[in-house]
C-alpha cells in the first residue's frame, strides 16, 4: 500500500461553516455559501491562492462523500485529470454505476486503501464532511487543509459538528495568506483518544 496522504481540502467561514444554509440540488453551497470559493478567483495566479490550488490539483486521488459526490454532479465522472474518484457511501445499488473513474465504497478502510495505491506517491485529496468524520474515526485521515475564509455565515453546514470521537490533537503544518483565504494544514497526530 502506498503511503499517499490523505487530506482534506475544505473551505470554512471563521465562524465554522462549510456551506450556508439549505445547501441542496440547485443550490450545492447553501445561500450564500459561494462566498467561501471566492479565493479561487485567484487559482490561475502565481500567488499563494494559486499554488495551494495547484497543489489540491495535483493529487492523486479523490475520496468523496457520497452526498458531496452528488450535489456536485457526480463531477461527470472527471474530478481532474482523469484521477480516481472513491466516492463513500452507506450503500451501493448494484445497477448504480458511476461515471469515469468514479466507484463506490461501503467500507472505509477499503476506500482509503484504493484511493492510496491509485493515489501512488501523490496526495489523496478528500471531499465531504461525511467523508472527513468517517476517514478521522477510522484512523485514516491524515492531514487536514482548511481555507479559512473572512466571512461569518451565521448558519449552515459544520465541518465537525457533534463528531463524537473525543479529543483529537492536530499539529500546525504550514499557515499560508491568499489574497481572500487563510490557507491552513494540520496533521491529525491523534485521533479519538489513540495516543
Amino acid at each position: 500500500m502506498s503511503d499517499a496522504p490523505l487530506r482534506l481540502y475544505m473551505a470554512m467561514s471563521v465562524d465554522g461553516f462549510i456551506a450556508g444554509p439549505d445547501d441542496r440540488e440547485g443550490q450545492e453551497l447553501g445561500r450564500d455559501g459561494g462566498r467561501l470559493f471566492n479565493w479561487l478567483d485567484e487559482r490561475m495566479s502565481t500567488g499563494i491562492d494559486g499554488q495551494v490550488y495547484r497543489e489540491a490539483m495535483d493529487t492523486g486521488a479523490v475520496i468523496s462523500g457520497r452526498r458531496t459526490f452528488e450535489l456536485a454532479g457526480r463531477w461527470n465522472g472527471d474530478h481532474h485529470d482523469g484521477v480516481p474518484i472513491c466516492v463513500l457511501t452507506h450503500h451501493a445499488d448494484a445497477d448504480d454505476v458511476p461515471p469515469g473513474s468514479a466507484t463506490f465504497h461501503t467500507d472505509v478502510d477499503a476506500c482509503a486503501a484504493a484511493a492510496r495505491t491509485a493515489a501512488r506517491d501523490r496526495a489523496v485529496l478528500v471531499h465531504g464532511a461525511g467523508a472527513a468524520r468517517a476517514l478521522l474515526a477510522a484512523g485514516q485521515l491524515d492531514e487536514i487543509e482548511l481555507h479559512l475564509v473572512p466571512v461569518l455565515l451565521g448558519g449552515g453546514r459544520r465541518l465537525f459538528e457533534a463528531t463524537g470521537l473525543g479529543h483529537i490533537e492536530l499539529e500546525p503544518v504550514r499557515r499560508l495568506q491568499g489574497h481572500d483565504a487563510t490557507h491552513l494544514r494540520y496533521r491529525v497526530v491523534r485521533r479519538g483518544g489513540q495516543p
